[in-house]
């Protein structure tokens, strides 16, 4: 039996026709190298508009690439970054930020659903500093969240208002940015927020691997590129990492493709016959399942396991079809108890 990958990740869903068409599109004749090509300008200007902003933008490989790199840059060696504890960069990055940030510590937070709770990032913010603490100078935040659920503007901006006065700064992880966007989420709200460093996912996306790295905060552009080369993000051919992006951004696909997927978890979430553990608001479901039942899903050949929290997760993409949620219900209802 093959197994099927439908609903293991939006990382295994191929790549949208809009970036491959893009890609093609690039790859025609000689280009200047390391993002100064005309492609990567373009690019950039369509993500500057996306977000109403003026802002540097820079394009890389890979998301624990691009959050360890911003962390990095906010936080030195001996002070800390909170977040969610069970975010992405908390959970997820092998270590990463404190690898490219030779020693910084994520220092998680409390909250529902993977948001975090205000009066857990008070009490953060208001622990006296030592010696022999890592005292925080970085929040990170996550829209959508590692759980599928959207902040609204006014809960982020309660989140990274008390962190900017407290002279932290503010990073914000989207991986999964399109899904919270397609959910109502205005992006034109970023730059109002207080945002030093934003990732806008491209991979999960729809595109080939390719992530963005939006440098709101002038005193930060300096030297960023070289910070960029020496962590082996600086791509020589940088039109290639940069293209899926004009594809998805001049098209529209970059919110109606995740539209699309958030459609589907919605879809997914009305028919499944398991409790839900989460609110299903951007591209995922999750579910309450016993280990028995996980193990004959999985023995039919569907790909997904059990998440941090003990549930189990299912994910959406740009091309997850009806066909393929009935089956997986058909299938589910045919191996619980």
């Amino acid at each position: 039996m093959n197994p099927r990958y439908d609903f293991a990740s939006d990382n295994t869903a191929p790549a949208a026709p809009e970036a491959m068409a893009a890609l093609t599109a690039a790859n025609s004749g000689f280009a200047a190298s390391y993002g100064a090509d005309g492609t990567t300008a373009r690019a950039a200007d369509l993500i500057r508009e996306m977000l109403d902003a003026d802002a540097e933008v820079r394009f890389v490989t890979s998301g624990t690439a691009a959050n360890s790199i911003c962390l990095a840059a906010l936080a030195r060696p001996f002070e800390g970054v909170l977040a969610h504890r069970n975010s992405h960069v908390a959970t997820d990055e092998t270590g990463a930020p404190g690898f490219f940030g030779h020693g910084l510590a994520i220092q998680g937070l409390d909250g529902a659903s993977g948001r975090i709770d205000p009066q857990a990032l008070h009490a953060a913010l208001a622990r006296p500093e030592s010696a022999h603490a890592q005292p925080p100078a970085a929040l990170s935040l996550t829209q959508a969240t590692e759980y599928g659920t959207v902040y609204s503007v006014e809960t982020l901006s309660a989140l990274a208002g008390p962190a900017r006065e407290r002279g932290l700064g503010v990073h914000l992880d989207g991986a999964r940015l399109a899904n919270a966007a397609a959910a109502g989420f205005d992006l034109k709200a970023i730059a109002g927020l207080g945002v030093d460093l934003l990732v806008i996912g491209g991979t999960k996306a729809g595109m080939t691997p390719a992530e963005a790295i939006v440098i709101f905060r002038k005193d930060l552009v300096p030297r960023f590129d070289a910070r960029l080369k020496q962590s082996g993000q600086l791509p020589s051919k940088g039109r290639f990492y940069a293209a899926p992006f004009v594809g998805m951004l001049e098209s529209g696909a970059f919110i109606s493709r995740a539209a699309h997927a958030n459609a589907m978890a919605a879809r997914l979430a009305e028919l499944m016959p398991l409790p839900l553990r989460h609110p299903v608001e951007a591209n995922a479901v999750f579910v309450e399942m016993d280990e028995p039942t996980l193990k004959r899903l999985q023995a039919r050949g569907w790909f997904v396991y059990r998440f941090i929290d003990g549930s189990v997760r299912f994910m959406c993409s740009w091309a997850t079809t009806i066909e393929a949620i009935e089956t997986l219900i058909a299938a589910l209802t045919d191996v619980l108890p």
